[in-house]
């Protein structure tokens, strides 16, 4: 395990010390838009690789498992349709009804023997009015799969509280938990990796945070606590 967690370190410093210079040398974006971009899957890439070491080290079948992060249709509401007040809006739809759905996805879909096990939008940093986004994403899949366990992980924390404190119990934050409150079948367990909370006059790709074996350790073992039920 510890070679893997070394591999994805490596990669992470590889990135985030060249994203500075990588975004200047491109003239047809704007710079900002390029660093939120790489780092975003930068964190993408590192999320699927815990995943993947943490399958991988329950001694499992690698083959069993699949990421991916596919369009799931959300159909429309049939109570929705049957209180429509106009009754030729309300049999329009019927008569279309396949055609009524909302593609959705986050961004790691997590499977295992072909069923939906868990779902992780992952952010180089997350606050508050994004949570708002995440939880309602979240509640719409799971009005198709209501097994699933919901994760945010975040390289940092924007959140408040002590998200970004990276201890062994972590107490939250008094908006985020209030936002959450509304959403009581989701359930967002959330992760971050890099301690300190996010400076927006301070970014990691000038600002160098280290990305540390223990942390992702402790991630690692945090995913085997869901994922072990499945091996």
């Amino acid at each position: 395990m510890l070679n893997d967690i070394k591999k994805i370190i490596t990669e992470y410093e590889t990135v985030v010390k060249i994203v500075d210079k990588d975004a200047h040398s491109q003239t047809n974006r704007a710079y900002g838009g390029i660093v939120r971009s790489v780092k975003g899957k930068l964190q993408e890439h590192i999320t699927e690789e815990l995943v993947k070491i943490a399958w991988k080290h329950l001694n499992t079948d690698t083959n069993r498992l699949e990421i991916n992060s596919k369009k799931i249709k959300i159909p429309i509401r049939l109570d929705y349709v049957e209180q429509l007040q106009d009754s030729d809006i309300r049999n329009y739809i019927k008569d279309n009804i396949d055609d009524y759905y909302y593609n959705l996805s986050v961004d790691k879909h997590i499977f295992i023997d072909n069923t939906f096990v868990m779902g992780i939008e992952c952010k180089a940093f997350t606050e508050n009015a994004m949570i708002k986004r995440i939880l309602v994403d979240f509640q719409l899949l799971k009005t198709i799969y209501p097994n699933i366990s919901c994760h945010l992980f975040q390289l940092e924390s924007q959140l408040g509280g002590d998200y970004s404190e990276l201890n062994t119990i972590t107490y939250g934050a008094k908006s985020t938990h209030s936002i959450m409150s509304y959403f009581p079948s989701v359930d967002l367990h959330i992760t971050t990796l890099l301690k300190g909370e996010r400076n927006v006059d301070k970014p990691i790709h000038k600002n160098f945070k280290p990305l540390n074996e223990n942390v992702l350790q402790n991630t690692i073992i945090f995913l085997q606590s869901f994922l072990k039920k499945y091996k």
